[in-house]
């Protein structure tokens, strides 16, 4: 019986080089490049490692980057740039901010300043704690470490000061704020781009994949209306459903006044950490005016607690965390942009699309929805859950017409071209697609006819999508007709 986890292992690592090596042995399909397939094999085999989990998420995520340098999948030189994207960078940069709040104890303190406020019941220490969460989520990117490191701490010293113990007596209150404060930690990791670590690497995909930039405060509006909602109903519904059995808590008042006595007044190093955490903030929300880098502007308050010794450089080069995101992150980010590069990407979104026939859009947003929702069990990770199906999932909803959450913009000879993904822009009957800022009325939907049938439905999908940027689909041939066409000269060489 000692043996059984080593054989677990071995079966597990087994079945994981077999998945990956996979591409070896069978054919390669029609419309892919041999390199393509490879790295399919290796990125399937990636996402089955992070499932089984035979060896440490780092390792798998090497080895496979290794094993594409040696297949010819990809260059060495390709391999490293795992290593040098923005949402690898700010990922760890926000794992050191984290380490930041550890070390000063901001953090614990604002969740001792909210319970003192507004701890007087149950139901208002349950929002009183998570509150305290939200505030400093923007700036720890691990929903484990905010609630193990911080606030889960906190939940078990109240339950131990109500009597509240976890065998003998949860219903008291331990039971309560346990599944409040873990149901809403969940949430408020889904409302700050960089509360977990699946966002930005969310947000990269989806940059990679279908041209859509999202940037820090669009994340953010997006996300603050379902967050905030679900943040009131939750622990009232708890409290309704599995209500405590103490409904008032003056000595959560009093536990918080002898916590802050005991931390003192704010330190230094706490005012420091407070200051540039309000700048990372207004910094953030503004980048779309201010032009910086979201990964640019989390290094900035880096390098002023750096310098003021917050933390010391110690602390960065300890952050174990950080640097193994770094790999594992960076690796299956760069896979994911080379599977789209060599065509893997279009090509399987080529396949969705033909499937995708008389399905409705809000039936595959279903479907999305339920494999995403249930292939969760399989993971044990939640970022490697995200990282691992995303791409997948985010083409299938392309393929079936699904519009995107934000559409990026650059303004080229006055003009503004839609990034259109590669999947739209390549392939057999292929067209020139181009968006310009006009009224709907000047649309000339008569361009439609040009095109194949499947083409012609992506267009029509596309024109779709909210906002008055309207996509004008012209066929290659068109341009040989501009001649016998009356009307001015429209910028780009257009004519009506």
């Amino acid at each position: 019986m000692s043996t059984s986890p080593k054989q677990g292992l071995w079966w597990r690592a087994l079945l994981t080089i077999a998945v990956a090596a996979s591409g070896w042995f069978i054919p390669v399909p029609d419309g892919l490049t041999l390199n393509a397939w490879y790295l399919f094999s290796i990125f399937l085999g990636t996402v089955v490692g992070f499932i089984l989990q035979p060896i440490e998420l780092g390792t798998i995520a090497l080895i496979a980057l290794v094993a594409c340098a040696l297949s010819g999948a990809m260059t060495f030189k390709q391999v490293l740039s795992a290593f040098s994207g923005n949402t690898v960078w700010l990922i760890v940069s926000a794992f050191l901010l984290a380490r930041a709040f550890i070390i000063t104890g901001l953090g614990r303190r604002i969740a001792y300043i909210a319970m003192r406020a507004f701890g007087d019941s149950s139901l208002k220490l349950a929002y009183s704690i998570s509150f305290s969460e939200m505030i400093i989520a923007p700036a720890i990117p691990s929903n484990s470490a905010r609630a193990g490191g911080l606030i889960f701490p906190i939940v078990q010293s109240l339950a131990d000061a109500f009597g509240s113990d976890p065998e003998k007596s949860p219903r008291k209150i331990g039971a309560f704020l346990t599944t409040s404060v873990f149901q809403l930690d969940l949430v408020i990791s889904a409302m700050f781009l960089t509360a977990m670590v699946g966002n930005p690497i969310a947000v990269e995909l989806a940059n990679r994949i279908l041209g859509i930039e999202i940037t820090w405060m669009d994340w953010f509006i997006a996300a603050s209306v379902p967050g905030i909602v679900c943040f009131l109903v939750i622990p009232y519904f708890i409290y309704k459903v599995y209500p405590p059995e103490i409904k008032h808590t003056p000595e959560a008042k009093q536990l918080a006044d002898a916590e802050l006595a005991k931390m003192g007044p704010m330190k230094r190093g706490e005012k420091v950490l407070a200051c540039v955490f309000v700048l990372l903030l207004g910094l953030w929300a503004t980048a779309s005016i201010t032009k910086l880098n979201a990964t640019l502007i989390a290094f900035v308050g880096l390098c002023i607690l750096l310098v003021c010794r917050v933390i010391k450089w110690s602390d960065v080069t300890g952050e174990k965390n950080a640097w193994n995101t770094l790999v594992w992150v960076g690796g299956v980010i760069v896979m994911s942009d080379y599977l789209n590069r060599l065509g893997f990407i279009p090509w399987f979104a080529k396949i969705l699309e033909n499937q995708m026939v008389g399905v409705g859009m809000m039936a595959a947003v279903a479907l999305s929805f339920i494999i995403y929702l249930y292939s969760h069990y399989f993971f044990a990770s939640m970022s490697a859950h995200v990282t691992s199906m995303y791409a997948a999932l985010i083409t299938l909803g392309a393929a079936a017409g699904a519009p995107p959450l934000r559409l990026g913009f650059r303004r080229r000879h006055g003009i503004e071209h839609l990034r259109l993904p590669d999947a739209l822009r390549h392939g057999p009957g292929s067209c020139l697609l181009r968006c310009r800022l006009r009224p709907a009325e000047n649309l000339v939907a008569a361009r439609l006819r040009h095109l194949p049938d499947p083409r012609r439905r992506l267009a029509r999908h596309r024109r779709r999508l909210v906002g008055i940027p309207r996509l004008l689909v012209i066929p290659p041939s068109y341009g040989k007709r501009q001649k016998k066409s009356r009307g001015r000269q429209q910028p780009g060489g257009f004519r009506f």
